[in-house]
């Protein structure tokens, strides 16, 4: 009796054991206990994640000295409405200021017996840059010694006539012929002076003619109108040159103009008084300008009109042929927030800004609007007043992704 006894006791405690393995809650007490406990393991679990999510945001922080933003050459500013400038850009050319361009011709045909000027040399006013001699130019200069000869002894003929005349000694009618004769030399001496003076030669010059040596009767010198640089020359030693064909182009460099090829869409926008600044590249300042003239008419090939700037060009690095851009204004827009293009950096495919703070730059997703060459709009993401990295925020990217992988100085 005593062993049936042992072996059903066995056998209960087998099936208590049984039972505490393969379901616990029987023993765990009521549901209500059993779901209260269930939502503070669930608490504690949310603590945990939460913790790390905000360790996870302390750490896109970048903080850094003053020291260090000054190295780094990261700029701070303060978030503040401005405006936005609407441009068009239209392709452009410098080209020669052609109310300062000269094509020199000789005024009389003659042979080249000097050039003194080569391309790019500078020219003063009124200097010699090459000599001719012309069979021509002796002619006209013996005709005016003619005319001055003969008007001499037509005035002294017409002093003895009249004279005679006043004295009743000789006839009215030679009196008269002598006047005629007076008059037409004085005409043809005017003559003789006015070619001279068509030929380049002053009234000094043509008073004096009677003292020059012979020699110099067929010189003929090729002056420049105005000081400049030559650009080009088309004369050599012994040729022969007619009053049509150009010896030398010179061109006042000091000034340039800049033509601008506008397409139909931008018709409406660009107009005469309008600034322009103009991008030259290559090494070169940019240039602001004011519109001059804007053509009429659109041309027949390109179906653009001409639109001109004139430039001062001292230095000279204002090359007529040298392509250029050039921006204008042609509208303007108050946003109520802007900031400069620098500040925006793209993390996790966002736009995002460097706030500064407290705790040192943080990193903030915003939005963005309109914007023009330089700035950019922001329409949420960003309070007015709040200051923020305008300048270096690729630097403080890439410190941001060091602390990613524990180092650098966002800690």
């Amino acid at each position: 009796m005593k062993n049936i006894t042992k072996f059903l006791m066995g056998k209960a405690i087998v099936l208590v054991l049984t039972l505490l393995i393969t379901q616990p809650s029987c023993f765990s007490g009521s549901g209500e206990n059993t779901a209260s406990t269930g939502e503070h393991a669930g608490d504690g679990h949310d603590e945990e994640n939460h913790g790390e999510e905000n360790e996870h945001e302390n750490n896109k922080v970048v903080r850094l000295s003053e020291a260090e933003l000054e190295e780094f050459g990261i700029e701070i500013a303060v978030a503040e409405s401005g405006e936005l400038e609407i441009r068009i850009d239209l392709p452009g050319e410098i080209i020669l200021n052609e109310n300062r361009l000269a094509h020199i011709v000789p005024r009389v045909p003659g042979v080249a017996i000097e050039s003194r000027k080569n391309v790019g040399d500078p020219v003063r006013k009124n200097e010699t840059l090459a000599v001719l001699e012309s069979r021509e130019l002796a002619n006209a200069k013996a005709e005016l010694l003619t005319a001055r000869a003969r008007k001499a002894l037509a005035t002294a003929n017409y002093s003895r006539e009249k004279d005679l005349w006043e004295k009743k000694i000789t006839s009215e009618q030679e009196y008269i012929s002598a006047k005629q004769a007076l008059a037409e030399a004085e005409i043809e001496l005017r003559s003789a002076e006015l070619k001279l003076h068509a030929l380049g030669f002053s009234e000094k010059y043509i008073n004096n003619l009677p003292t020059h040596p012979d020699a110099e009767f067929t010189r003929y010198e090729i002056t420049a109108p105005f000081a400049g640089t030559v650009i080009k020359k088309h004369i050599t030693i012994g040729e022969m040159f007619s009053e049509n064909r150009t010896v030398f182009v010179i061109a006042d460099l000091s000034s340039v103009w800049v033509n601008f090829s506008v397409y139909q869409k931008d018709l409406s926008f660009v107009k005469k008084g309008q600034p322009v600044n103009i991008v030259v590249g290559h090494g070169i300042t940019d240039a602001k300008g004011v519109i001059s003239f804007v053509k009429p008419i659109v041309g027949e090939d390109t179906r653009t009109a001409l639109a001109r700037v004139a430039l001062p060009n001292r230095d000279g690095k204002l090359r007529p042929g040298l392509f250029v851009t050039g921006s204008v204004i042609v509208e303007k827009i108050k946003a109520p927030l802007l900031v400069p293009k620098t500040a925006i950096q793209i993390i996790d495919n966002e736009k995002t800004v460097f706030v500064k703070t407290k705790e040192g730059f943080k990193p903030r997703q915003i939005k963005t609007g309109r914007s023009d060459q330089t700035r950019v709009e922001i329409t949420s993401g960003l309070l007015r007043g709040e200051k923020y990295a305008a300048v270096g925020a690729f630097t403080l990217k890439a410190q941001l992704s060091k602390s990613s992988f524990g180092e650098g100085h966002g800690h």
